[in-house]
C-alpha cells in the first residue's frame, strides 16, 4: 500500500513538473539525446521605460532611455524591462544578462535609420568574418536573456535594403525613384544611398573592396546589419513578440547555447533582399515551436559558418527541434546551408506547414564550403503552393534563389568531378516522411556532386502533386517507400 501509495506521489510530481515547464514535451521520443528544454530565471524585479524620461510619441530618441533602464537592472541583479503602449524610436539596443525585455500590448520599438547611430563593428555576416553596423538589438556573451510579450520590433529595414525592380509593382518603383539620395544602379535595381552603390561595386559576397577606416565609413549604408544578434549567449528565450522589417536578417543567433523560441511573428516584405526571418547559426540545443515566418528570403535556416572561416570557427549546428511552425513567403520553408562549413547535425522537425512558399524543404550547398549535414529528421509536413521544389537538394548554390536559377535555365548537369578535400560539402543521413504538397512547380531535385553523392536519404510516406517529376543526379542509397507523384498541367 504504502509503495503505491509512492508511485502515486512521483507520478503526481512528474505530472506537476511537466505542466510548469510547457517545453518539457518537445524533448520526448526525439531520434538523439537532448536535454530538456527551459525558459531562463529572470529576477522579479521590474523597471518601466517611462521611468527613464523616455518619449513615447516616436518624435524623440529614447536611446539613453533604453541605456539607462538595462543598466539599472544590470546593476540590481536583473529583472524586467517593461515597455509600455507607445512608439519608442531609438538607436542600438544591448542586453544584458539576467534581463527580460518584455513589450506589452501596443508597444512598437522603432529603430531609427540613421547610419550615425550604428557604428561599424566586427561581427560575421552570411557565415564569414567582416564587419558590418551595430545590429539595432543585440547581446554578446549574455546570460539569462529574454524578449517577450505582445509588443512589434521593427527595423525600419526599408531606408537600409536594395530592391530589385521585378519584385515590387510600378507605384512602388516609382516612389523609391524619388526618394532624395537614392541611386538606380541599374534600370532593374535600387540602392538606398551612393554609399550603398559604392560600396556594393567591387564587394565579394557582401564583403566590400575597401582598405582604410575612411572607405569602410564612406560605404556605412551597404553594411547593413541583421536586426536582432545573439552572440555567444546561454539560456535566451524569444517570445511572444513581433520581429519585422529588419535591415538584413532578422533574427540571427550565433553561438548560442539553450534558446527556445516560442509563439513569435518574424516578418518582412517579400522584396526584402536578404531579408531571412530566422537564421539559427553554430547554436547548440535550440527549440523553435508554433511561431510563424513571413520573409524576403528563407525562413527557418539552419547555418554553420561559410567556407575557411565556417570551418575554422568550427562549431556545428546541431541539437534543435522546429515543431508547430508556419512559413508563408520566403525561399525556403526550412532550410540547411548554404554556409554549412562548420557542419549540421541532429535536427528534427515536426508538424509544420509551408504555405506559398518558393521551396519547402531546401538544402543547399556548394564546392569550397567543406562540412557535413547529418542525422536530419522531418516528420509531418504539409505543403501548399510551392512555386518551385518541394524539396530540393543542390550542391550548386551560386548566391540565387531557385525561382531565379530555374528563369535562368536551371544548374547545369554537365559536371566535372573535382578532388574530394576539406572544401567539399557531405550531406548524408536524412530522414523524411509523412509529407503531403499540394501543388508545387517541381516534386524533388537531388542534385550531388559526382565526387560526393548525397547518401542515404529515406523518403516514406511522401504525396506531391506537382508540374514536374522528381530527379536524381549524383544521389545514393535513397530509399523510398511509399512516395506517390502526381502530374497536372
Amino acid at each position: 500500500m504504502l509503495r503505491k501509495l509512492i508511485s502515486a506521489m512521483l507520478v503526481a510530481v512528474a505530472v506537476c513538473a511537466a505542466a510548469k515547464n510547457p517545453y518539457k514535451q518537445y524533448t520526448a521520443n526525439l531520434p538523439f539525446a537532448l536535454p530538456e528544454f527551459k525558459a531562463p530565471k529572470i529576477p522579479g524585479r521590474r523597471v518601466v521605460l517611462t521611468d527613464f524620461d523616455a518619449d513615447p510619441t516616436g518624435t524623440k530618441l529614447c536611446t539613453d532611455a533604453f541605456a539607462k533602464a538595462i543598466k539599472t537592472l544590470s546593476l540590481q541583479g536583473g529583472g524586467h524591462l517593461i515597455v509600455p503602449r507607445g512608439v519608442w524610436l531609438t538607436g542600438p539596443i544591448v542586453l544584458r544578462s539576467n534581463i527580460d525585455f518584455h513589450l506589452e500590448k501596443g508597444a512598437v520599438v522603432l529603430f531609427a535609420p540613421d547610419e550615425s547611430l550604428y557604428p561599424l563593428v566586427s561581427t560575421s555576416f552570411e557565415g564569414l568574418d567582416t564587419r558590418r553596423c551595430q545590429s539595432p538589438l543585440s547581446a554578446s556573451g549574455a546570460e539569462n536573456i529574454s524578449i517577450t510579450g505582445d509588443g512589434v520590433i521593427d527595423g525600419n529595414g526599408q531606408y537600409w535594403r536594395p530592391v530589385k525592380r521585378s519584385k515590387v509593382t510600378d507605384s512602388h518603383w516609382k516612389r523609391l525613384l524619388t526618394i532624395p539620395g537614392s541611386v538606380a544602379m541599374r534600370k532593374d535595381y535600387w540602392v538606398p544611398s551612393e554609399g550603398y552603390a559604392k560600396g556594393e561595386k567591387g564587394a565579394n559576397m557582401n564583403v566590400p573592396d575597401v582598405q582604410t577606416e575612411a572607405d569602410w565609413q564612406a560605404v556605412k549604408r551597404f553594411l547593413r546589419p541583421v536586426m536582432v544578434s545573439l552572440v555567444d549567449c546561454r539560456n535566451v528565450l524569444l517570445q511572444g513578440v513581433i520581429f519585422q522589417n529588419s535591415p538584413a536578417w532578422n533574427i540571427h543567433p550565433l553561438m548560442c547555447e539553450n534558446i527556445i523560441i516560442d509563439r513569435i511573428l518574424a516578418r518582412n516584405p517579400a522584396y526584402a533582399q536578404n531579408g531571412d526571418a530566422l537564421d539559427l547559426e553554430s547554436c547548440k540545443n535550440a527549440l523553435i515551436v508554433n511561431s510563424r515566418f513571413d520573409a524576403g528570403d528563407d525562413g527557418i535556416c539552419i547555418k554553420s559558418g561559410k567556407d575557411a572561416d565556417g570551418r575554422r570557427r568550427g562549431m556545428p549546428c546541431q541539437n534543435v527541434v522546429v515543431d508547430g511552425c508556419t512559413v508563408f513567403a520566403g525561399h525556403g520553408g526550412f532550410v540547411v546551408g548554404s554556409e554549412m562549413s562548420g557542419g549540421v547535425r541532429n535536427i528534427s522537425v515536426r508538424n509544420c506547414q509551408f504555405v506559398g512558399t518558393d521551396v519547402g524543404l531546401r538544402f543547399k550547398s556548394t564546392r569550397g564550403r567543406g562540412g557535413i549535414v547529418e542525422n536530419i529528421y522531418i516528420d509531418g509536413i504539409s505543403m501548399t503552393d510551392i512555386a518551385t521544389y518541394a524539396v530540393t537538394f543542390n550542391m550548386y548554390y551560386g548566391g540565387k534563389s531557385v525561382a531565379e536559377v530555374l528563369a535562368e535555365g536551371g544548374t547545369s548537369s554537365e559536371v566535372t568531378t573535382m578532388p574530394v578535400t576539406e572544401e567539399t560539402p557531405i550531406f548524408r543521413h536524412i530522414d523524411i516522411r509523412n509529407v503531403n504538397c499540394y501543388h508545387a512547380g517541381y516534386a524533388m531535385e537531388f542534385n550531388g556532386l559526382p565526387e560526393m553523392p548525397i547518401d542515404g536519404i529515406n523518403l516514406e510516406n511522401i504525396s506531391i502533386s506537382a508540374r514536374h517529376d522528381a530527379t536524381f543526379q549524383y544521389s545514393k542509397n535513397i530509399t523510398k517507400k511509399n512516395v506517390n507523384i502526381s502530374l497536372y498541367k
